[in-house]
């Protein structure tokens, strides 16, 4: 369903894209931020899914500044590998390269956002800093937490994991104290990454009902 397309930020990097259009015409466009396995095969997946529901959705590749093409799986080998593109995240770095995908797909709609793990983060860095969105997801970001001291300016839900064991509930806790202007659901008994069919710790309830809630809330401001 979709297609490999490149992107450029606005300091004059160009880096990869998976883009994913539907068969009619858009509802609006949804950007998708990785985990940090690159855009992989959930990625692209979740790319495909959200076009079949009617949106362009578009996932930048946005380790392509520190390895161009990155992709990976999710054993204990492959995982301790991912972990070293958020050693020193360059979070300005991720923003520019996300603030590209809006740019590209901002013809066909009103934008939002969505993001898982890293992207999650993202995706809520995005909703306070960025122009051009509509609305932002995110799921078990763990550095949410840092950032919740600035608002979003556009409506924002989030999705943790009870048992993550990387994001403790203290830090939710302390999101919505700060945020109380944000969505946020915990999900009992799931672990990180409960939202990916390809991981150990997949959740098919707690992921089935995020998705679930994430299509509403975009069909309710993607308008």
């Amino acid at each position: 369903m979709g297609q490999d397309i490149k992107l450029t930020a606005s300091d004059g990097f160009q880096l990869g894209a998976y883009r994913a259009d539907p068969t009619g015409t858009p509802k609006g466009a949804l950007v998708v931020i990785q985990e940090i396995f690159g855009v992989n095969h959930h990625i692209r997946n979740v790319c495909d899914r959200l076009a079949a529901e009617g949106y362009v959705a578009i996932a930048p590749a946005i380790f392509d500044r520190v390895e161009p093409n990155f992709t990976s799986g999710y054993s204990p080998d492959e995982i301790a590998v991912a972990r070293k593109f958020v050693a020193n995240p360059d979070w300005q770095a991720f923003l520019r390269d996300t603030q590209a995908a809006i740019d590209a797909v901002k013809g066909t709609g009103p934008v939002g956002i969505i993001g898982f793990c890293l992207g999650g983060s993202i995706a809520y860095a995005a909703a306070t800093k960025l122009t051009g969105l509509k609305a932002a997801v995110g799921y078990y970001g763990g550095a949410v937490v840092r950032f919740a001291d600035d608002k979003p300016t556009v409506p924002t839900q989030l999705h943790f994991g009870e048992k993550d064991s990387g994001i403790p509930l203290a830090d939710v806790k302390t999101i919505k104290a700060k945020r109380p202007d944000v969505e946020i659901f915990v999900y009992p008994g799931a672990q990180h990454g409960f939202g990916c069919d390809e991981r150990a710790s997949y959740d098919k309830a707690s992921s089935d009902l995020a998705w679930t809630r994430s299509l509403a809330f975009f069909a309710q401001h993607l308008r």
